[in-house]
């Protein structure tokens, strides 16, 4: 009778088992957290993805349990998880993910200072320290400093989208300190800033959209190229962060970025270029020409 038991025991561990293993079938893609997004909402969404990391480790410290059962029979058995602290971390990390990439983070970065590392490394608890250390790797992605990890193709998925989170890392870095958190130029640039400027988000569709070139955005400016149905040869434009830069001269208009922040843009303007030469009869003289610069940027607040 015992024997038998034992036998019914092992085939139904084994089927509990085979269920368990079956589990990462379920996994969702980014693609399928949009679609669910779009369909939802975020919050719905995040809410769904919490409970089904609750889930996760609930099976994982079910399994271990049956693992103690099977070796007390003798049965051989793997390791299924480690500690709670660990799967603690696992699971707050993939929230976050599913949060940010949701969109969930919008205006955070709109007075980031000096540092990327917003804070101490607790502040917030555990989703702050997590939170941080998924938004600094794309960062790192955005400013080119290494690929970022999975904050990092977070971050090359909702630039391509003009989502929340990128804009949320190119804030951190446009009103951020240069020496600190690093600037965004080169390859990447030009869709960062339609990103963060919300030409992206308008989609495919949308009239009217410029496009940019010779990007660098960091330090609280942004400067570029910018191409338009009424500059078509481009022109290059600047923008100042409106909480650290003073009012410019001459002629201005004043944006929003995708993120709340507010940015003091000017177009180069025409200025008169002298430049020296000498003339037949030995004196210096200079040919003058009408040429588009920008104005000297403004005075920085912190500087006056």
């Amino acid at each position: 009778m015992k024997r038998k038991n034992k036998i019914v025991f092992i085939i139904a561990v084994t089927l509990i088992m085979v269920f368990l293993c079956s589990v990462p079938a379920f996994a969702i893609s980014e693609s399928e957290v949009q679609a669910a997004v779009d369909e939802q909402g975020k919050n719905a969404v995040t809410g769904n993805i919490f409970v089904w990391f609750l889930c996760a480790i609930a099976f994982l410290k079910v399994s271990q349990k049956i693992d103690s059962f099977l070796a007390g029979l003798g049965i051989n058995v793997g390791h299924t998880g480690g500690s709670m602290l660990a799967e603690a971390l696992i699971a707050t990390r993939g929230v976050f993910a599913a949060k940010q990439f949701a969109g969930g983070s919008k205006g955070g970065s709109g007075g980031g200072g000096g540092s990327s590392g917003g804070g101490g490394f607790m502040s917030g608890g555990l989703v702050g320290a997590v939170g941080r250390n998924f938004t600094n790797s794309g960062v790192k992605k955005a400013t080119g400093q290494s690929g970022g990890g999975l904050g990092g193709k977070a971050y090359t998925s909702s630039v391509n989208k003009g989502g929340g989170f990128a804009n949320s890392v190119i804030g951190k870095v446009a009103t951020g300190n240069i020496s600190s958190v690093g600037s965004i130029s080169g390859e990447g640039s030009e869709a960062a800033l339609m990103s963060y400027l919300g030409y992206t988000a308008m989609g495919s569709g949308a009239t009217d959209v410029p496009k940019f070139s010779n990007v660098e955005i960091g330090g609280g400016r942004m400067m570029a190229t910018e191409t338009s149905d009424e500059h078509p040869g481009g022109i290059d434009i600047g923008m100042y962060h409106t909480d650290k830069y003073m009012k410019p001269t001459g002629d201005y208009t004043t944006i929003t970025a995708a993120d709340g922040t507010s940015w003091y843009k000017q177009y180069a303007q025409d200025t008169v270029k002298r430049t020296p030469y000498t003339a037949p009869n030995g004196q210096v003289a200079y040919r003058e020409e009408v040429v588009k610069e920008l104005p000297k940027p403004p005075q920085r607040k912190d500087k006056v």
